[in-house]
């Protein structure tokens, strides 16, 4: 069941394309592969965008179709977009992928060190816990 439409305020996420990895929100529906779109607090310029180049989110403005830049600003920032965005799974999955290209080869390595301490203290506790339970059952 589907639960995102397009529709006037939908906020959009641009998955590729010049404006990549940057919020929108569809201010009008030209046909059915294009909207007009308005990124006041993301940068991006009122401009046509395919639909393919976007994907829906879970948010909604409140403002008349065609609305002009200011009322798309105000409505946007009285919704909090931006914070309600970060908090999301989806903001935080793409921050932590970039965040992992960004790696240099010593935090790959400092990576593998501490996954590795992990992994250590895991198996001697689990060796514990298995040397209690066999006692128990004896």
């Amino acid at each position: 069941v589907f639960k995102r439409f397009v529709e006037i305020g939908r906020v959009a996420f641009i998955s590729f394309g010049p404006h990549a990895g940057k919020l929108v929100a569809i201010v009008d529906v030209i046909d059915q592969n294009r909207a007009l779109v308005d990124g006041p607090c993301s940068g991006v310029r009122r401009q046509a965008m395919p639909f393919k180049c976007m994907q829906l989110t879970d948010f909604v403005l409140k403002f008349p179709h065609s609305a002009r830049q200011k009322c798309v600003r105000l409505a946007w920032e009285k919704e909090n977009i931006n914070e309600k965005w970060a908090a999301t799974r989806w903001a935080k999955k793409i921050e932590a992928r970039e965040k992992k290209a960004r790696m240099t080869d010593f935090d790959r390595y400092k990576v593998m060190k501490a996954k590795k301490m992990r992994n250590r203290i895991i198996k001697h506790e689990m060796k514990k816990l298995q040397k209690m339970s066999s006692k128990k059952g004896k």
